[in-house]
């Protein structure tokens, strides 16, 4: 069974830094994909924030753009996000999974981010 374990949230001010981890246990799954960053704020729906393929070829959402750095470890199964100049906006529970939905596993748990004015 294929587990995507998040890890790296916490309390961090504005302006502060977080490095987030999301480990695959399966090779197979993380080496397919294009894997996302995916982040869910009370009450709203869960949004898409960055995707690196394979190869390291990465997109953001625009509110992210220049602030968040996704990255991956092909060898250890393994996605980073790099977050810096943190928002309250930001506050989030944030996930992993590929970017296609099709080929989504169920959700981890997630790791929440809370960023205080």
């Amino acid at each position: 069974q294929v587990q995507l374990v998040e890890s790296g949230g916490g309390l961090v001010q504005a302006g502060g830094s977080l490095r987030l981890s999301c480990a695959a246990s399966v090779t197979f799954f993380f080496n397919i994909n294009t894997m996302g960053w995916y982040r869910q704020a009370p009450g709203k729906q869960r949004e898409l924030v960055a995707t690196i393929t394979r190869a390291g070829s990465t997109n953001y959402a625009d509110s992210v753009k220049g602030r968040f750095t996704i990255s991956r470890d092909n060898a250890k199964n393994t996605v980073y996000l790099q977050m810096n100049s943190l928002k309250p906006e930001d506050t989030a529970v944030y996930y992993c999974n590929a970017e296609a939905m099709l080929a989504r596993i169920p959700w981890g748990q997630g790791t929440q981010v809370f960023v205080s004015s």
